[in-house]
């Protein structure tokens, strides 16, 4: 069953997901991915959540070549679930966003299985870039 998270922006409980955006050396670098509103994209990840989780910006996650990174963390119970943290690359549009801010609402890794279009967003990386960020 999934829990009701936190309904309103700017209350958020230790029971959520925990989203993580890269914005260090090419994440949200327009000249790297021109044409992206980069300064946007938390902001309206933010308002798509609705208070669904809380977003945070991160310094460099070493995969520069998935631009523009997003990390979701599932919630405790999402973790006893089987839920692990879900790595996105290439979120550039505000389709993805949505599509992620659903998927969180609905419960996000480990409650919820992802739009199937998340798929394509979907990236694995090494050990250390995984345990750099859960650190």
């Amino acid at each position: 069953m999934i829990e009701k998270q936190a309904g309103r922006a700017g209350r958020t409980t230790a029971q959520q997901c925990r989203v993580t955006v890269c914005r260090g050396c090419c994440c949200g670098d327009a000249a790297k991915i021109p044409g992206v509103d980069h300064a946007g994209q938390i902001p309206r990840l933010r308002a798509a959540l609705d208070g669904a989780a809380p977003v945070r910006a991160s310094d460099c996650l070493d995969v520069c070549d998935q631009a523009n990174v997003v990390v979701v963390q599932p919630s405790p119970a999402g973790r006893a679930a089987g839920g692990r943290p879900v790595w996105l690359g290439l979120v550039n549009d505000d389709d993805a966003l949505a599509d992620i801010a659903a998927w969180i609402r609905a419960g996000g890794p480990g409650l919820a299985e992802p739009p199937g279009v998340l798929d394509l967003y979907a990236m694995k990386v090494s050990r250390r870039v995984r345990e750099q960020l859960e650190n």
